[in-house]
């Protein structure tokens, strides 16, 4: 990771904009690979509102330093700028000064796609459904919600270096079908093991509140879907705003469910609640046994071949045009799912 010159880069398009980053693809005509620039938002930097992206760019840099090598399931930072006006790249006229991250370009496709793009009905919530909450093209397969797994990796990894690791939703997850393997594309909010809460939360935040987004985001109590328009939207694309509030709402959602994956939710949620766990291998324990109730139910489905036959044509979807803006080649990625029926 170094301080780079922006102008080694060339700008090849707009990937989307979050609540705090602009992202924008670029190829480095040094190594001809492709990359993703962040900057703060435009409209922060014109109204001078970007000192905290500023601050949570500050820290990402220094977790990462601190991480010393390239941590699996993370993508990598190239470099960054130095803290300066970028008008004459960017094209623009703030005459502000911020920096900009370089990070290699993730493979595969966002779990739940930049939300500007539902108004051109673009299924956006495809990587989700398929891949992380409905898997059904593994449903006899034990590589069945890796998802998940690999994202308490992730979370592991920053805890042994003292962060908690927050907002690791499913728009900052990549996911690439052909090795089932996830990408997070953003460090989310980083927090220091210890650390003040702000004035928004009252006590301090543990790995507990990592726990509540991998309920809140990554399971759901819905049996999978027998119609294809069924996957497009994402589930809970809302951030978490209150932690009690976002516990009471998961657990109504599974008040409903008569099979034993009811049981093993509920458990899971007072535990989080109560902040009882331990260590990350009880919440492993506990999630993969949940799971398993899951993936036991959907292999009972009274017209399994209905909700597989929908699956399959959700994943069909990822075939259309707006996928290739991303390094994804839907006739490679997608061949693994050929024989399903």
């Amino acid at each position: 990771m170094q301080q780079l010159d922006l102008n080694r880069f060339e700008l090849t398009g707009i990937l989307g904009t979050g609540a705090d980053y602009e992202v924008r693809s670029a190829v480095d005509r040094e190594s001809q690979s492709q990359v993703v620039l962040k900057r703060p938002v435009p409209q922060a930097i014109r109204n001078l509102m970007h000192g905290p992206v500023e601050t949570r760019t500050d820290r990402t840099i220094q977790a990462y330093e601190e991480i010393g090598a390239n941590l699996t399931h993370l993508s990598p930072i190239v470099g960054y700028t130095e803290r300066a006006n970028h008008d004459e790249y960017y094209g623009d006229s703030f005459r502000q000064e911020y920096r900009v991250l370089v990070m290699e370009r993730a493979a595969g496709i966002p779990l739940v796609g930049d939300a500007r793009s539902r108004i051109l009905r673009v299924p956006i919530g495809l990587g989700q459904n398929l891949f992380a909450l409905y898997p059904l093209g593994h449903s006899n397969d034990k590589v069945a919600f890796t998802v998940h797994q690999q994202l308490l990796d992730v979370e592991e990894a920053f805890a042994k270096i003292g962060y908690l690791l927050l907002d690791l939703s499913p728009q900052n997850v990549y996911y690439q079908p052909e090795s089932d393997r996830i990408t997070v594309i953003d460090s989310g909010e980083l927090i220091r093991n210890g650390e003040q809460a702000d004035s928004r939360h009252r006590i301090h935040r543990d790995f507990h509140d990592f726990f509540l987004e991998i309920l809140k985001f990554y399971i759901t109590a819905q049996y999978p879907p027998a119609d294809v328009q069924l996957y497009r939207d994402p589930h809970n694309l809302r951030p978490v705003l209150n932690f009690e509030q976002e516990l009471d709402e998961i657990a109504g959602a599974f008040s409903g469910v008569v099979d034993s994956s009811r049981e093993s939710a509920l458990s899971m949620i007072s535990k989080v609640r109560n902040r009882v766990y331990s260590d990350f291998t009880e919440f492993r324990l506990d999630l993969s046994s949940y799971l398993n109730d899951v993936r036991a139910r959907n292999q009972k489905l009274p017209d399994p071949s209905e909700a597989r036959k929908a699956w399959k044509g959700a994943l069909e979807l990822l075939r259309a045009e707006h996928w290739g803006r991303y390094i994804f080649d839907h006739q490679t990625a997608l061949a693994r799912f050929d024989g399903l029926s």
